[in-house]
């Protein structure tokens, strides 16, 4: 009796191990898939996270700077700020519209430094520069665009009681911009100054061989943002924060940019970016990231299909870009403007994307644009 009861013990004692192993195998491999399930959500919580730029600093709030230049409020509730020059808009007899270019701002109008006060007083100029949206001390714009930020220009305008018709000046970004003054404000327009104007590869008349010569001869890490700004816009904030990767040299202030001569100017005047903390102050997102994802984005127009705004002759559109640029290569520059052969275009030797800050420079860019000289 007692040995059959002492086997059937020694029977189920194998099973009854048996199952402790399997509790401990099943309870080991959920703790592990536990884990790893915590692991994943964290990182894309990361990823996340990494991802989302932070709130803009806007200017006037309690986390941004104080207000301190004239500004004009728009019809969708946002103010731009501007900075006038030049004989008073009341009795000049040319008025012109400066827009300027990436990580730039109001300030950098070239205007009062370069622009000769002999010939502001023989012909009479005006100039007023204005903060994009973002830039500065203009207010954001969560939708801003192209055509979005030509409309400014208008509203800008007429704010300021300019008349029916202006001058737009647009430096290197800010000649995208005029290129879009050109397609959605046209009327508006006595003439037109695009100053080594960027260009979106990703325009649709764009010849593919000649794009494609003109992007590589860019450093890679200004492809590469620039191909985060048209294909993954989201993932603007983060390629231009990271570490593992080389970002943008113009974002980064990389001197490699430079031409000879822009090196040249640069050094005489003694400065590369004086108003950088006044640009930026609104967040890097607001100002540089947005400005990317607009400029090379997939746009609703193609420059190439312009018609000329001026078939009575009553204006001019110039083109101005140097030989050396190594912002914009001046390849697809000429391409455009055999494309467009109502554009004036002035190709500078030897000279890079800083054509205004050259001497005598915006002097005659100036007067080709008011007087045809």
């Amino acid at each position: 009796m007692s040995s059959e009861g002492t086997d059937r013990t020694n029977m189920r004692a194998p099973s009854a191990q048996s199952h402790t192993r399997n509790t401990q195998g099943v309870s080991s491999f959920d703790f592990l898939k536990a884990i790893l399930l915590v692991l994943f959500v964290g990182a894309l919580a990361w990823a996340y996270q990494s991802i989302q730029p932070p709130p803009p600093k806007t200017v006037g709030s309690p986390d941004g700077a104080a207000v301190t230049a004239p500004r004009i409020k728009l019809r969708d509730g946002r103010h731009l700020a501007y900075k006038e020059h030049g004989i008073h808009r009341d009795e000049a007899k040319f008025k012109i519209i400066y827009i300027h270019g990436f990580d730039s701002s109001m300030l950098d109008s070239p205007f009062p430094f370069f622009l000769s006060p002999a010939l502001v007083d023989e012909l009479r100029i005006y100039t007023v520069s204005f903060d994009r949206p973002g830039y500065g001390e203009s207010d954001p714009d969560p939708n801003r665009s192209p055509r979005s930020i030509a409309l400014d220009v208008e509203e800008l305008a007429d704010g300021l009681g300019l008349g029916p018709n202006f001058y737009v000046f647009g430096l290197s970004m800010g000649g995208e911009i005029t290129w879009a003054c050109l397609q959605y404000i046209p009327h508006r327009l006595a003439g037109a100054a695009l100053v080594a104007p960027a260009i979106n590869y990703w325009w649709r008349n764009l010849p593919g061989d000649i794009t494609r010569e003109a992007f590589s001869l860019m450093y890679p890490a200004d492809q590469w943002s620039l191909r985060v700004a048209h294909y993954a816009p989201w993932l603007t904030y983060w390629w231009n924060t990271q570490k593992w990767f080389p970002i943008s040299n113009v974002i980064a202030g990389n001197p490699i940019i430079f031409s000879r001569q822009d090196m040249e100017v640069l050094s005489k005047l003694g400065f590369v970016s004086p108003n950088r903390g006044y640009t930026r102050q609104q967040g890097e997102y607001e100002s540089l990231h947005r400005d990317l994802n607009v400029g090379f984005s997939g746009w609703e127009f193609d420059p190439l299909d312009l018609k000329d705004p001026f078939p009575n002759k009553n204006g001019s559109v110039h083109l101005w870009h140097g030989d050396e640029d190594r912002f914009v290569p001046v390849k697809l520059q000429s391409y455009i403007a055999s494309r467009l052969p109502w554009i004036s275009y002035h190709e500078i030797s030897g000279s890079g994307h800083l054509l205004p800050l050259v001497e005598g420079m915006t002097d005659k860019i100036i007067k080709s644009l008011l007087v045809g000289e």
